[in-house]
Order: structure tokens, then C-alpha cells, then sequence
């Protein structure tokens, strides 16, 4: 039987002339962060089975590519359900491995501590333009600052990385916080326990609108009267500073005192260091649908591109799981994998670079002679250019066709009979 030779189902091989935009795009990426003072950090792939079902992950914990145990702890006669099969798991996000790490390290770390983590995330979901099963992710995160200047700071760094790779995209922050999506709902008349569940379905608003977000919540048991009372709340404010002002009096004596104010504060902050460089907009109806996120919450939509491109926003709960004790922690991913989309659905070409020359010989030249064109190659590299050597295919002009896909503009051909360039 012939081996498979397309790739699994929802991961994808990377040509070079894409992976050339892939690094162009990482290296600003990287390049931007480091200049806020974040520092590179690394973490496995896999992560122990009980940490990715913690109940952190909201709908992603469906989505775990699990690991079989191995040995004699593999014992499928006795396993009673899936989860016994299983001790770890390729992770879904770089937040969860991040929280680990930091509680194991964080002795070693200064505080706050401004993490950036770019890698690899797997998860069992339907692909579609722009959704792979394998992604990279671009994170960075602050850990240990309870105050405001965290948020600030990183939508102000994520905001520079986008306008660095995408100038002529236009683009939108919007911004909320769970403690006011909460507060919106215990107004309304949902019960406490259920809130969770009720901001599973709202996080599906842009997918299925309002009227959709109303059945699926009568459908779960809530009156009508509780729905509608929700989602009229949700239009009552504008979506500015003042707009966060006002929900925050309609919603006094349910939402805890401060918030309000501190998400109005974020907001007016950066519109002022950014200088209207973007829109920056409250918007009522945006949940994330992680399960750990305990405060602000944040996702930047690009025109000319469906759903966000970048999201974040607090989790002050989380590292505590792994210690006992909560420590602050807010952190803002781009979605690595739709901004490659735009690029390459635009044509877009890594500007500037190295020369790319490409030098042709000609079949069964001598040693000698070839020895020669490679030590002419080496000089020219050490000057600064990329230099392809290669053999000269029968089709040359099909050759040079394909090499000039990968970014090589000028050729040099040499021959058995004389070196002719």
C-alpha cells in the first residue's frame, strides 16, 4: 500500500515562498515586542491532561488532541472512560502552558514579568480558510501587575506590530471586561451558577446574532423575559469611555465598584498615545470564549478579513490553580495564521532583503571549474548576497520560472566549453 502523501486533515505543508512571509511576519512580530521590553520564553507542546481539562479553556477542552499513556500504563482493559487512557495532551493555547510555567519559574523571574511566547497550538476543530488544526500563536503576556498599565501597554504593542505588517489595513480594538459581562447578567435575572454557560452562548453572537443568541438561551431553560431584558442592556451604552461610564451606573450596586472606571481609564489612555491610529471601541457583546478570563478582555478585527485577528485580555485566577496563590496576569495573542491569510490573499511580497542570484552550471562540469564558481558563490556571500548553486535542468527557462517564485531576480549560467556569466 502507497504511503499518504497530503498532510493530515486540517494541517497544512508550507511552500517556501509563503514561509518567507511567515518569517518576515514573525521577525516583526518579535522585533516590535522586544522593543516594549518583553522577553522570549519557551514551553512543551504537551501538557499534562489534567491542567488542558482544568475548566480554563471554555469550548477548546472539547477540542484536546489527547496522548495515549505509554507502557504498562496503558491499560485499555480497565479504562472506563476516555480520559483514563490519556496523561497529556498537545495544548490548545500558550495561556495555560504560560500560568505552568511561570508557577514553576517564577523564583527566577523578575516581576512583572512580560512574557513572549511564539509556537505551535493543535486543536481537533472544523477547518476552514484561515482555521487550521495546527496554528502558530503570538503571545505576549504581563505577569504580576494588578494595574491598568498592563492592558494599556499591550494593546498599545500589539496595535505597533499591526500597523508594522499590514499598514494599509485598517483596523478596530474592541474592549470589554467580564466583571461588567457578569454584573450584565445578574441584572438581567441569570442565575450566579450559571453565567459561564450563558457567556458560551453569547460568545456566539457574531456567528448567529441576536435572534440566534435568544433561542439558544430560551432553549437552555431561561425565560424570555430574562433574554430579552440581556440583550436590550447590551445597546443601552455608546462605545466609548463615557459609553463604559454609563453601564457602569445603570449597573451600580451589581458591578464591583472600580470597574467601570478602570475600563473607561484604558480606553482614554490609549486613544491618547495612539492618536486615533486606530478604533478603539467598547463593545458590550464581546466575551472570548475562554473559560480563565477574569477581568478585561480585548480582540482587534481587521478590514477585509471575518473575525478577529487578535484577542486577549485578563486571567488573575489562573496561576493561582497551579500555587494556591492569585497573581495577576493579562496577555494578548495576534492570530499569526489570518494575518498570513490577508497578506497572501493580497499579493503581499517581504519588502527590501538580500539579493537573490541564482548560478546555473551546465551538466558534468569538471571539478575544477565547479570548485571555482563555488568560491566565487562563498566571496559574493560574504558581501551580503543569497546565492542559490545549482546544476542547469534540461528546461532552463522552466527552472528559472520557479526560482523566480522563491524571490531570485538574477541568474548566472556557466558552461563545460568556457565560464560565460
Amino acid at each position: 500500500m502507497a504511503l499518504k502523501k497530503k498532510p493530515v486533515t486540517g494541517m497544512k505543508d508550507i511552500l517556501p515562498a509563503e514561509m518567507q512571509i511567515r518569517d518576515y511576519v514573525l521577525n516583526q512580530i518579535k522585533e516590535t515586542y522586544r522593543g516594549f521590553g518583553f522577553s522570549a520564553i519557551e514551553t512543551p507542546c504537551v501538557e499534562h491532561i489534567e491542567n488542558l481539562l482544568s475548566k480554563q479553556g471554555g469550548d477548546n477542552e472539547k477540542l484536546i488532541f489527547k496522548i495515549l499513556k505509554r507502557g504498562e500504563k496503558l491499560n485499555i482493559e480497565t479504562a472506563e472512560t476516555e480520559n483514563d487512557l490519556a496523561d497529556g495532551g498537545l495544548r490548545y493555547d500558550l495561556t495555560l502552558p504560560l500560568s505552568r510555567y511561570y508557577s514553576n519559574n517564577s523564583a527566577n523571574l523578575p516581576s512583572p514579568f512580560k512574557a513572549l511566547q511564539v509556537g505551535s497550538v493543535w486543536r481537533a476543530d472544523r477547518p476552514q480558510k484561515g482555521r487550521f488544526r495546527q496554528f502558530v500563536q503570538c503571545d505576549i503576556d504581563i505577569l504580576g501587575d494588578a494595574t491598568n498599565q498592563a492592558e494599556i501597554e499591550l494593546i498599545l504593542a500589539t496595535t505597533t506590530a499591526l500597523k508594522k505588517i499590514c499598514p494599509d489595513n485598517s483596523f478596530e480594538v474592541r474592549v470589554n471586561d467580564r466583571k461588567l459581562l457578569r454584573a450584565m447578567a445578574v441584572y438581567s435575572g441569570f442565575p450566579e451558577e450559571d453565567i459561564d454557560k450563558v457567556f458560551i452562548t453569547v460568545d456566539k453572537m457574531d456567528k448567529i446574532g441576536t435572534d440566534g443568541v435568544k433561542a439558544e438561551l430560551m432553549e437552555n431553560g431561561y425565560s424570555e423575559e430574562t433574554a430579552d431584558k440581556y440583550l436590550e442592556l447590551m445597546g443601552q451604552a455608546t462605545n466609548d469611555a463615557s459609553g463604559v461610564r454609563r453601564m457602569g451606573e445603570i449597573l451600580a450596586g451589581v458591578l464591583e465598584d472600580g470597574a467601570a472606571e478602570n475600563l473607561a481609564q484604558i480606553m482614554e489612555t490609549v486613544g491618547d498615545v495612539s492618536d486615533g491610529s486606530f478604533k478603539l471601541a467598547f463593545d458590550p457583546t464581546l466575551v472570548r470564549g475562554m473559560g480563565y478570563y477574569t477581568g478585561t478582555i480585548f480582540e482587534v478585527s481587521m478590514e477585509g478579513f471575518g473575525g478577529s485577528v487578535a484577542g486577549g485580555g485578563r486571567y488573575d485566577k489562573m496561576i493561582g490553580k497551579f500555587t494556591g496563590m492569585d497573581t495577576p496576569a493579562c496577555g494578548f495573542s495576534i492570530g499569526f495564521e489570518r494575518i498570513v491569510t490577508i497578506l497572501l490573499d493580497n499579493g503581499f511580497t517581504v519588502p527590501g532583503g538580500n539579493e537573490k542570484e541564482a548560478w546555473l552550471f551546465e551538466k558534468g562540469m569538471s571539478s575544477e571549474k565547479l570548485a571555482s564558481i563555488m568560491k566565487e558563490a562563498m566571496t559574493a556571500r560574504k558581501e551580503g548576497k543569497i546565492v542559490l548553486v545549482a546544476q542547469m535542468n534540461k528546461n532552463k527557462k522552466f527552472q528559472k520560472e520557479q526560482l523566480g517564485k522563491e524571490g531570485y531576480s538574477e541568474f548566472k549560467e556557466f558552461y563545460k566549453e568556457d565560464l560565460k556569466h
